[in-house]
């Protein structure tokens, strides 16, 4: 592989990883821990491996108990290296043989491997410029848990993975069930070795390896490459030795290793996270649940109160001077539910609207519901049930919230309007012209009584002045009285209309912040969870 080809597959398989990496990120509190814990173990190890020798490539040994695995290993060598002998399992400790000493030191502390061989150059196969080290390792089956351990460690560590099988049991299932199908997507850096084969009549060999391959495709490993071999008589032996050089020559095993540990922790996700996009936010599914959380936070009867109040002042500031005072003893009410606090903050006060009794409580509970099970339709389950969850979280917090809402809200029902100055001028007029009446009555009325002198009263077509004045001051008073209640009726709706805009508008506001935004939030989370997973299993 060239240089430029092997900067480029780097740079692939360290996108693919970023993109893990916040999948993983992504998926945190949504995933079971131990899935997200495998991913970042998977993260971990290939970070570790990236920094280490990847001039070197690690090819380990894996067998069962008699499957002459440290024989084909020292086969495989030229020397004997390992210790073979008739009482197993005799490998207790992974042991290494090194072709290219020069950056394998950390390498093969970072494996665990303290059992070191500096090995001999083998013609055709392997020298000091190779950059080779395999691994002899303990029996996948060991009646020490110590040692199944450290196989189980290897097989997550190990570039190319060497299975030695051997004619009895290359159908037993703890092989296949526990390692073999399991790292079903690691074919390109696996080879299976059937060795012994010096034990089966010459006629058996292909039918065994036939019956071996079919095994193997159930497995998913369809297209590894398969070889049978003797350890003891060194049938296949060179085979193998061209098998592993070949992997070596090409320098892709490490990232093709770490590429198909990527796409099985990417398949663990996605299996864990099931596949789908929710649907997300929209319009009407927010409107409506802006609706009902007014409903349910009164809006209606504080708009009634913003009608009723600024009617009620608009008596008091325009109606008959002689009367308005009795309007003084009406409490008002915006002032009854606590909403009209001159210079009162709204962080610190509240409204003395009705709490929120059961059917308030379940309606804005269904409206909740209603809204996440709406923006969740789609989604995986685990997702869905995130969202419904960030949903409900907000819900707890809408009752004070919405309170504060509406006790914050200017809804401009005192606020003067400019036709009230005009009408009460003149009606203090009409007063003043009808009181005037009455005093000139009064004078002349006292000087017949004193049998004075009485002056003559104006007249307008034959109707005293004075009378006139009494009967239009009062006249227009109530006139203006009347006219006034019908322009403060008409005004009190537009005031009304004006609060229930604020008022939504308020609770609106609440709605996004407690329940909207985090729905937004896990929605966006999910479609973000799923690019960076299929950019991390993207090949």
């Amino acid at each position: 592989m060239s240089r430029h080809s092997g900067t480029r597959e780097a740079s692939r398989l360290g996108s693919r990883l970023e993109a893990l990496n916040d999948a993983r990120e992504l998926a945190g509190g949504v995933l079971p821990d131990d899935v997200l814990d495998e991913v970042l173990d998977v993260l971990e190890r290939a970070s570790s491996r990236r920094s280490l020798s990847s001039d070197h490539t690690v090819v380990g040994f894996f067998g069962a108990t008699g499957s002459g695995k440290s024989s084909l290993f020292n086969a495989v060598n030229g020397a004997e290296i390992a210790t073979a002998a008739a009482r197993r399992p005799t490998t207790s400790e992974p042991l290494a043989s090194v072709w290219g000493a020069e950056g394998s030191e950390p390498l093969l502390d970072w494996l665990g491997v303290s059992k070191r061989h500096l090995a001999a150059a083998v013609p055709g196969f392997a020298d000091e410029s190779t950059g080779l080290i395999l691994l002899d390792l303990p029996d996948f089956d060991s009646t020490k848990a110590a040692n199944r351990e450290i196989v189980q460690q290897m097989v997550g560590l190990v570039d190319v993975l060497v299975w030695v099988l051997d004619p009895q049991k290359y159908a037993d299932a703890a092989v296949h069930n526990d390692f073999l199908a399991p790292l079903a997507s690691h074919g390109a850096v696996t080879l299976v070795v059937l060795n012994q084969i010096d034990r089966l009549p010459p006629p058996d060999v292909a039918p065994v390896l036939e019956s071996l391959k079919g095994i193997l495709a159930r497995d998913g490993l369809g297209q590894v490459h398969v070889l049978a071999a003797s350890a003891v008589v060194g049938t296949g032996v060179d085979k193998v030795r061209a098998a592993i050089r070949r992997v070596v020559a090409e320098r892709q095993a490490l990232s093709q290793r770490l590429a198909a540990d990527v796409s099985r922790a990417s398949a663990q996700l996605g299996a864990a996270s099931g596949t789908g996009e929710a649907a997300g936010v929209r319009a009407g599914t927010r409107s409506r649940l802006a609706g009902e959380l007014a409903a349910a936070a009164n809006v209606p009867l504080v708009v009634d109160a913003v009608a009723r109040s600024y009617r009620q002042e608009s008596i008091r500031r325009t109606g008959w001077p002689l009367t308005r005072w009795l309007v003084r003893f009406r409490p008002d009410p915006l002032r009854r539910l606590n909403l009209r606090r001159e210079g009162a903050s709204a962080e610190v006060n509240r409204t003395s609207l009705p709490p929120a009794a059961a059917p308030e409580r379940a309606r804005t509970d269904a409206a909740v519901r209603e809204f996440a099970d709406a923006a969740s339709a789609g989604a995986p389950g685990t997702w869905r049930a995130a969202i419904r969850s960030a949903a409900r979280e907000g819900r707890e917090r809408l009752p004070d919230a919405l309170d504060q809402a509406i006790a914050g809200t200017e809804l401009l029902a005192g606020r003067k309007s400019w036709w009230w100055g005009l009408f009460n001028v003149v009606q203090w007029l009409a007063l003043l012209a009808a009181l005037a009446g009455l005093a000139w009555l009064g004078v002349l009325a006292g000087l017949g009584y004193l049998l004075l002198p009485v002056p003559e009263v104006p007249r307008v077509e034959g109707w005293p002045v004075p009378t006139l004045m009494i009967a239009g001051g009062v006249l227009l008073g109530i006139v203006l009285a009347v006219a006034a209640k019908f322009i403060a009726g008409a005004a009190a709706r537009l005031r009304a209309a004006a609060g229930r805009k604020k008022l939504n508008a308020a609770v609106a506001a609440v709605a996004d912040r407690l329940v909207v935004e985090p729905v937004e939030a896990e929605v966006s989370r999910l479609k973000s969870f799923n690019a960076a997973l299929k950019s991390a299993v993207r090949n």
